[in-house]
């Protein structure tokens, strides 16, 4: 009995198996280039799209699928399922929120976006979409903040380089 409580004790330390490891996020942060920088951005996308879940994992490359093809209701019908097979999967409650954001349905991508963050605080894609989430909102001071916060995981993020920017120039052209 001793030894199945230790092993159980050993998996729940050892973590999930799927994922980015903090060593692609440090990699991100320190990348010398934007082409090195994107290279390991896209690594660790395509370590969130693991949700640890083969039964997720189908759902969520169709949801993908239909997303990329523009058929936004299948997405979304698509995104629900994954989430009902996998509630803890971060990268399926940021799609969503993206096709609520896509669907001016702020306080949808809100919730979602949210989600995502709760369950992945490096999450820089999510804190681009609540950067964008809020924009749209008009909150400029809070899309700064998230956009900001998607800088400090990844400095070379292109779109919210892009959000900060535009929100500056924004700013600056404001009287105090």
């Amino acid at each position: 009995m001793l030894k199945i409580l230790v092993l159980a004790g050993l998996i729940l330390i050892s973590g999930p198996d799927h994922g980015p490891s903090q060593q692609m996020f440090d990699d991100l942060l320190n990348a010398p280039s934007e082409n090195e920088a994107n290279s390991t951005a896209l690594d660790i996308w395509a370590a969130w799209m693991e949700s640890g879940s083969d039964a997720a994992d189908l759902v969520m490359e169709r949801a993908v699928n239909a997303h990329a093809a523009g058929d936004l209701d299948l997405a979304l019908a698509l995104y629900d399922r994954v989430i009902a097979i996998q509630p803890s999967f971060a990268e399926a409650w940021n799609r969503r929120a993206t096709v609520y954001l896509a669907r001016e349905n702020y306080a949808e991508a809100l919730r979602d976006v949210n989600e995502a963050l709760r369950l992945e605080p490096r999450h820089f894609g999510a804190w681009g979409g609540l950067g964008s989430v809020m924009e749209n909102l008009g909150s400029s001071d809070e899309a700064l903040a998230a956009y900001t916060k998607a800088l400090e995981i990844y400095p070379l993020f292109p779109s919210a380089k892009r959000g900060v920017a535009r929100i500056r120039r924004e700013q600056e052209g404001r009287p105090v």
